[in-house]
């Protein structure tokens, strides 16, 4: 636990999507910091539990998809200072071959999602002018990428939406922000052919994938009050990927 910089003591995070990869990372991180992390899955139940074990925290299953759901996931964690939206899938296709369901499911889970956990959090943190909510992009969501329309779009989406909500809410102390990880070592990226990879690296300065701990180590700056200023932001983590 941490009480000096990024401290979040005293806190309640909300992680969506949180049993494995980056979400799996940011909750860590986010206990680490010293928050009580309330861990949302759909699938992975033991995962997300044992990972609840260890660092102290809460696991609730919750389909964020769906508006109800996503109520229901918000009003059981309680008093939710930070929300983390990081939920999301791929059903990667050509536009004309993809299905609608392809779509539907891709934009309802990523976007759509987003949609449902800040307006369920947003009174509570108005009311008590204080809460920063961070929603994960991607680097496809701005420089698209073949076979990905629906999950571009998707992630497009949520930094709109992100800019949007940082104007209404800041008035009242609320902050949101978005954070673009470039190509994280994860399950999507280890089942990549190895030229596809390659290609990944040699447009990344860095000259290597990230780790999901980078990811959450920029979520958690963002979340704690030591990024009190910071709102509306894009901060790509991606190893200058988007530059």
């Amino acid at each position: 636990m941490s009480d000096g910089f990024c401290s979040l003591a005293g806190k309640t995070a909300l992680v969506t999507g949180a049993s494995k990869g980056i979400g799996k990372a940011i909750a860590a991180e986010l206990a680490s910091a010293g928050a009580s992390v309330v861990l949302s899955y759909r699938t992975g139940a033991d995962e997300a539990e044992a990972l609840a074990s260890e660092i102290g925290g809460r696991a609730l299953q919750a389909d964020v998809s769906d508006a109800a759901s996503a109520q229901a996931l918000v009003e059981a964690a309680g008093d939710v200072d930070v929300l983390v939206n990081n939920a999301g899938v791929t059903r990667d296709g050509l536009l004309v071959r993809m299905s609608d369901d392809d779509w539907h499911t891709v934009i309802d889970t990523n976007l759509a999602s987003c949609f449902y956990t800040c307006r369920a959090v947003s009174r509570g943190m108005m009311k008590k002018r204080a809460g920063s909510v961070v929603n994960i992009s991607s680097i496809v969501g701005i420089h698209g990428n073949w076979g990905q329309t629906n999950y571009a779009a998707s992630k497009a989406g949520i930094i709109g939406f992100t800019k949007a909500l940082a104007r209404e809410l800041g008035s009242r102390g609320v902050r949101a922000n978005v954070v673009v990880p470039g190509y994280v070592k994860t399950q999507l990226t280890d089942v990549l052919p190895e030229g596809a990879t390659e290609a990944m690296l040699v447009n990344t300065p860095l000259g290597r994938l990230g780790d999901p701990e980078d990811v959450a180590g920029a979520v958690r700056f963002l979340c704690s009050d030591d990024a009190s200023f910071v709102t509306g932001a894009v901060l790509l983590v991606d190893g200058g990927l988007g530059m």
